[in-house]
């Protein structure tokens, strides 16, 4: 068996950044000011043009490091140990209420403790700008090192000799000592006691966070780690929530699959809200919704696919001059799919409004537009009812009429049937009605009865994981003997021996998928839950558990052979499938405590 490959990473944030830290202290990649910003530490991409900011050993001898995150919270600890002694770095990103409102500056906090002998450690401090083609000058002053260049000052405030870090070198560590790294504002208080404070405040944060959510029992350390993780990647000033932390890591090696996921993509809308619905947790979705009405009020001719985390709808590609994570090139900012025409996205739009009117917890005034916005959308699905489009896996070159796509114009108009009666809109109702029929119709068009299966497409012999939505999603009775043949077929066909699921076998623009998707092993496991299989479905869920890295994290793609991560990572999406997932599998079983 090849070597299996994870991601040797940590994520921290506080919904204003993100950045990944590896196992041995290293900052691998770090973006500001906004997540889709240049990184200021990209080594994760290019190791020699990434820049630097790490806490190692002094001596360049080997030394072992352990990784952990602070009880139900997105404080990350690395514990190194070398011949000289142990230390302890404490990384993590503030976050907490103050004047009613929640604390979330671009600082990055980093403690240092020593734990046994007399560790002997090199701090590197290096950050460089415009993806690693500008380097930054540095300005020293009494107790701080400025970084110039960025359209705004870089500091790092420490209690460690400045001498020590301009020089590279290394020094015994005897007592506590404190990094602070800004972006904007400096921190003008006192080193020690701010850095503690907000520690403490930080923790505290997370695990009322994490208190505050509903999880019922059924694997519950691996979902709230989830649900820490999908925190994360909510970018709070908009609402937005981003699908991966990073660019251009490889769906597979030498794949060229290397894509920019720090967007946020309409055709996952409905799976996270889902997601946060059922861990209870209502400021999320709230700030979500608003995010989404906000595109809605700008759409004319039709949604794109993706927009940025600030809802600009230009996201234009290019490729940089970086060596790419392990060799893997090209390294893409920006993302071509936002030209893509992509017909689900009105149907999303659709099922994601429709807790503004059965959840009592909106009022009034938050729905004032949904009825203009019900209304276009529902035109834009007559519109596209009878187009061709690039469907949920975005085919960069072939345009079906993809069954998925029909799915959300069903459950689209199916959602605006009930709110237009709940509002009394005899037309929307009446035009909901008949999309839902029209949509329904199509649907069966891609129905296989030889094989007892609904196909990717109307025409297509291919089979296609998100053809598991219509059990989910309620088209087809999980009661049903269709839903269990169906059910079957994309078993037979999509799964690999190891539960993994890939989302489809068939070629497309580049070449034949190479690595399984991991969003539709979790629906899978949903998919065994719904039709009453609970055994498999706790079973294989299980198995999923053994694809994380050893922080408990997800990436995009799973080697089947192998077990190894790839593509972008955290990917928030995986995270979301883990989260429905156990909520599916906690709901059918009258075995509270399974686990």
């Amino acid at each position: 068996m090849s070597t299996r490959h994870t991601y040797d990473l940590g994520v921290i944030g506080n919904c204003a950044y993100l950045a990944l830290i590896r196992q041995d202290t290293s900052v691998q990649w770090l973006c500001w000011p906004r997540f889709d910003s240049s990184f200021v530490f990209g080594s994760l991409l290019d190791t020699r043009k990434g820049g630097e900011f790490s806490i190692k050993p002094a001596e360049d001898a080997a030394f072992n490091t352990r990784q952990y995150y602070l009880e139900n919270t997105n404080v990350l600890c690395t514990e190194v140990e070398s011949a000289e002694g142990r230390y302890r770095v404490t990384d993590f990103a503030p976050r907490f209420a103050q004047y009613d409102r929640n604390y979330k500056p671009l600082m990055f906090i980093r403690k240092l403790e020593p734990l046994e002998g007399l560790p002997r450690v090199r701090v590197v401090c290096e950050p460089v700008a415009d993806y690693g083609q500008q380097q930054l000058t540095r300005r020293r002053s009494s107790n701080h090192i400025a970084f110039l260049g960025m359209e705004e000052e870089m500091r790092l405030t420490t209690d460690i000799p400045l001498t020590y870090i301009l020089e590279q070198e290394g020094f015994v560590l005897t007592e506590t000592r404190y990094l602070v790294l800004t972006y904007g504002a400096p921190l003008e208080a006192a080193l020690h006691s701010t850095a503690e404070e907000f520690l403490r405040k930080t923790v505290q944060y997370w695990q009322r966070w994490v208190k505050s959510t509903s999880i019922g029992n059924f694997y519950q350390t691996q979902v709230i780690r989830s649900a820490l993780a999908l925190k994360l990647h909510q970018y709070e000033d908009t609402g937005a929530i981003i699908a991966a932390t990073t660019t251009s890591l490889p769906e597979a090696p030498g794949s060229t699959r290397n894509w920019d996921y720090r967007f946020c993509w309409m055709r996952d809308t409905y799976y996270i809200l889902t997601a946060f619905n059922n861990i209870g947790h209502f400021e999320e979705m709230e700030r979500y919704f608003h995010y989404i009405a906000n595109i809605s009020t700008k759409v004319r001719d039709k949604y794109q696919p993706l927009y940025s985390i600030s809802g600009a709808a230009q996201l234009t590609e290019q490729e940089l001059p970086l060596e790419g994570y392990l060799g893997n090139k090209p390294v893409r900012i920006g993302n071509d799919a936002y030209t893509h025409i992509q017909n689900d996205v009105y149907g999303q739009v659709l099922v994601a409004l429709l807790p503004l009117y059965v959840d009592r917890r909106f009022v009034g005034a938050e729905r004032a537009d949904s009825e203009k916005m019900m209304y276009e959308a529902l035109r834009l699905i007559k519109e596209t009812m009878d187009m061709p489009d690039a469907g949920l896996w975005e085919f960069r070159h072939i345009a079906q009429y993809h069954c998925y796509t029909y799915l959300f114009h069903w459950a689209g108009a199916h959602a605006a049937r009930k709110v237009a009666r709940y509002l009394g809109n005899t037309e929307i109702e009446l035009m909901a009605e008949e999309l839902t029929r029209i949509a329904a119709g199509k649907i069966e068009e891609c129905y296989d009865a030889q094989r007892g299966v609904y196909t990717n497409a109307i025409g297509s012999p291919h089979l296609d994981a998100s053809g598991l939505q219509l059990i989910l999603m309620g088209y087809l009775d999980p009661n049903s003997e269709r839903a269990r043949t169906h059910l079957r077929e994309l078993e037979k066909e999509l799964k690999t021996p190891e539960g993994l699921f890939y989302r489809y076998r068939h070629p497309d623009d580049f070449g034949t998928p190479e690595t399984t998707f991991l969003i539709c092993s979790f629906w899978y496991v949903e998919a065994l839950a719904c039709v009453g299989r609970l055994d498999d479905a706790a079973r294989e869920f299980e198995k999923l558990l053994g694809y994380t890295n050893h922080l408990g994290l997800l990436s995009e793609d799973v080697d089947a052979k192998t077990g190894s991560q790839w593509g972008n990572f955290p990917q928030a999406y995986s995270h979301v499938g883990l989260v429905n997932a156990a909520y599916r599998i906690a709901k059918r079983l009258d075995r509270p405590n399974f686990v």
